[in-house]
């Protein structure tokens, strides 16, 4: 979880709001994702680390227990085996913090994101 200080305004701001022992783990999302979705735009939304490309392609929060990864309805759906042993829900998955974070799922999950945001009808789904 962010402290409550100023409200972060950059995804480096994020990261360093966050508490010191989730900043690698957090910096290595960062890493993962640029790599699998390069020319994407970086921001903030809904208080988060995003990722766009014609649309948004995954979002990322650190929280207590866990990092939390949202990378859409359909890549959760899509990607359902690989993530058996992982906390899911409709649109999102749980990594948690006391294990290394699979970085190669989550740079398929992110490319599979990148090549669905190329689809004119596919949204935020």
């Amino acid at each position: 979880m962010l402290s409550k200080k100023a409200r972060p305004e950059t995804i480096e701001e994020y990261i360093n709001a966050a508490p010191k022992e989730t900043q690698p783990k957090l910096r290595e999302m960062l890493v993962c994702i640029r790599a699998a979705a390069p020319g994407s735009t970086e921001g903030l939304k809904w208080g988060m680390p995003a990722f766009s490309y014609h649309r948004i392609l995954v979002t990322f929060a650190v929280f207590k227990n866990h990092i939390g990864f949202y990378p859409t309805p359909s890549a959760v759906k899509k990607f359902q085996k690989e993530l058996e042993g992982y906390k899911t829900a409709e649109g999102s998955i749980q990594f948690p913090l006391d294990k290394p974070l699979p970085l190669s799922l989550i740079r398929k999950i992110t490319m599979f994101r990148v090549r669905e945001s190329l689809d004119g009808d596919v949204k935020w789904k």
